[in-house]
């Protein structure tokens, strides 16, 4: 499929918008309403045993289902649906979205002076195709004191954000190092995504 074609992101995040338009990515956003059957927090819930990367694997895959229903049930053009998830994993637990101050500087705490994982993955659903990929990179946070973690946490960054923080953000200067894809970091591999954009067939 060549990058002319349009797609629908499902996604609420700016950063992910900015990535698309980055390499050059016609799409629109097609946003999820909050209500049943998918309520806001449904897909984020973590299940009883589940692994990190079956974790998100399994989100997005919800997320891709759902946004193509959406397009189906409001009889929209079908472009293809992308949809990502990005889950941050220290010592194999999940790091949501931190919901106040208090959760955000115990994530922080956890982080700092450690290496963790961050899981992006992404999948393109159309008709009864779905391709999907999960991206995996790791970074190392410097040692960090209460008082640089309280600073952090009284911004407004670490809120919106699995892992309470982000990469392009003021957190930059925490980071010693990072292997792996700095824009799968961001919440969309662009490398694996425009990969999986070249091998979808439209028909």
């Amino acid at each position: 499929m060549s990058h002319h074609r349009k797609i629908y992101l499902a996604s609420k995040s700016p950063r992910r918008r900015e990535l698309l338009r980055q390499v050059g990515i016609d799409f629109e956003v097609l946003l999820l309403r909050d209500t049943p059957p998918r309520g806001p927090d449904l897909t984020e819930i973590v299940l009883p045993g589940e692994l990190p990367d079956a974790y998100v694997a399994r989100v997005t895959q919800e997320k891709a289902q759902a946004a193509w229903d959406a397009v189906i049930a409001r009889h929209l053009f079908a472009y293809p649906v992308l949809a990502a998830d990005t889950t941050v994993v220290i010592n194999q637990e999940i790091l949501g979205k931190p919901a106040n101050r208090d959760e955000a500087i115990v994530m922080l705490s956890k982080l700092a002076g450690n290496t963790h994982q961050v899981l992006t993955s992404i999948a393109i659903k159309y008709q009864q195709q779905l391709l999907q990929c999960t991206q995996t990179s790791e970074v190392t946070f410097a040692a960090l004191n209460d008082a640089q973690i309280a600073a952090y946490c009284d911004s407004a960054e670490p809120y919106d954000k699995a892992g309470g923080y982000g990469i392009q953000g003021m957190a930059a200067r925490f980071i010693t190092h990072i292997s792996g894809s700095y824009s799968g970091i961001m919440g969309l591999p662009l490398y694996e995504t425009t990969a999986l954009l070249d091998r979808f067939k439209p028909n």
